[in-house]
């Protein structure tokens, strides 16, 4: 690279955001919170912009937090590409782990006790009072 051409990347504008859909191969959609004051309130304004992002190597997942980077136009929609993932998002234990962690049995009684409570109420309320 020459001078201008590195004076050139150092420019680009750079963007964190979460990563909201990973349906496209090598394509993320990252949502960018934008935060500004109200001009004559001075509130704060939340605004959301979703940017489409090329993601070479497909590494990101649902809910990451990355850093996006302008870039030559790549496709009618992405002008960015990922740079870095800043954090990686928390993974939920799916119901089988839930179930095997907890265990079936409790679970089940569980429920019961829940379902058999509403229909001792009703019992006592039928009863007229004498």
């Amino acid at each position: 690279m020459t001078a201008p051409e590195n004076l050139r990347a150092a420019r680009r504008n750079e963007k964190v955001g979460a990563v909201v859909s990973t349906k496209m191969a090598k394509t993320v959609v990252v949502e960018v919170v934008l935060q500004s004051a109200h001009a004559l309130y001075r509130r704060g304004i939340k605004r959301h912009h979703r940017f489409y992002a090329h993601d070479e190597k497909g590494e990101c997942h649902l809910g990451d937090v990355v850093r996006i980077q302008e870039t030559r136009p790549l496709s009618k929609l992405k002008r960015w590409r990922l740079v870095e993932i800043v954090r990686h998002a928390t993974v939920a234990p799916t119901a089988e782990e839930v179930t095997r962690a907890v265990g079936a049995g409790e679970i089940e009684r569980d429920t019961k006790r829940r379902k058999s409570k509403p229909a001792a109420d009703t019992a006592t309320e039928a009863q007229p009072n004498s």
